[in-house]
């Protein structure tokens, strides 16, 4: 006791800063992971063990802490598995961050402008189009789906592909972020399977939400029938979106610039999104 009140005298500021180290972790941890498919298993799992613990140590069950001790191990492999894609997509936004990118932020933003023109022109001609824009996670399964391409991304070879008399209009079309290039066209994305409640949602809104949820692309819709123009992120559809909107959305993505309006999620936001 002598000794510990000793260590706690003399280094009380680092188990200040260990204690802060660990709350910035575990909070930032939850923040992520709370709205992910696997976080309701994470807690039940959590709370079961728990109870287990607890339950072993205060009544001596000496087979379940027995069981306990081996079955944690099991546990961690398991969360491991379950949080797979929310792990793959953690590392790879930390690996397109712009502090890892090789692109510099002028290139990001000329290409946020050249998107912005594309997607608003196919807009205004009423052209049909999916694509996703490749970060860190590699597409090369769904580009062996389609067409690979090598292809410097211009609004008219984006136009050419889209239009209605092609043969690849009816895919997606991947571009790659690292160098701004076309990688792909005529790809097969998988489709979102979730049941929503807007029934006017249709394959290529569905096939951007799944893109998203399997990968940490962006990936933009432009309505046949309508023109309106939505994002996909995340698996989460932000929908009807103007020409502002998307440029503020993508800086937001591409260049790690939080606008005003995502300080707090506005109601139109929430209305927007699936």
């Amino acid at each position: 006791m002598e000794t510990a009140a000793q260590f706690l005298a003399e280094k009380w500021y680092l188990v200040i800063i260990e204690v802060v180290i660990l709350w910035v972790i575990i909070y930032q941890t939850y923040r992520y992971f709370r709205a992910t498919r696997g976080a309701r298993i994470f807690t039940a799992l959590i709370i079961i063990y728990l109870l287990m613990a607890i339950l072993s140590d205060q009544l001596s069950l000496t087979v379940i802490g027995w069981l306990l001790r081996y079955i944690s191990v099991i546990l961690a492999i398991a969360l491991v598995i379950i949080f797979q894609p929310e792990l793959r997509r953690a590392l790879a936004e930390l690996g397109s961050h712009r502090f890892f990118s090789t692109l510099s932020e002028q290139s990001r933003q000329r290409f946020i402008d050249q998107f912005v023109e594309i997607v608003t022109d196919l807009s205004r001609k009423r052209v049909g189009a999916l694509i996703a824009i490749e970060r860190g996670i590699d597409l090369k399964q769904y580009l062996e789906t389609g067409v690979e391409m090598d292809s410097k991304l211009s609004p008219e070879l984006v136009g050419t592909i889209f239009h209605s008399g092609t043969i690849l209009h009816d895919g997606g079309l991947i571009v790659r972020m690292s160098d701004e290039r076309i990688a792909g066209a005529g790809c097969v994305f998988p489709l979102n399977q979730r049941e929503l409640s807007d029934r006017s949602i249709g394959l290529r809104h569905r096939a951007s939400m799944g893109i998203t949820e399997e990968s940490d692309a962006i990936a933009l819709v432009v309505s046949e029938e309508t023109g309106a123009i939505s994002i996909g992120v995340e698996g989460e559809l932000m929908r009807n979106l103007d020409e502002e909107e998307i440029r503020e959305r993508l800086s937001e993505l591409l260049l790690n610039e939080p606008t005003n309006e995502d300080e707090g999620e506005s109601e139109e936001d929430e209305r927007r999104e699936v």
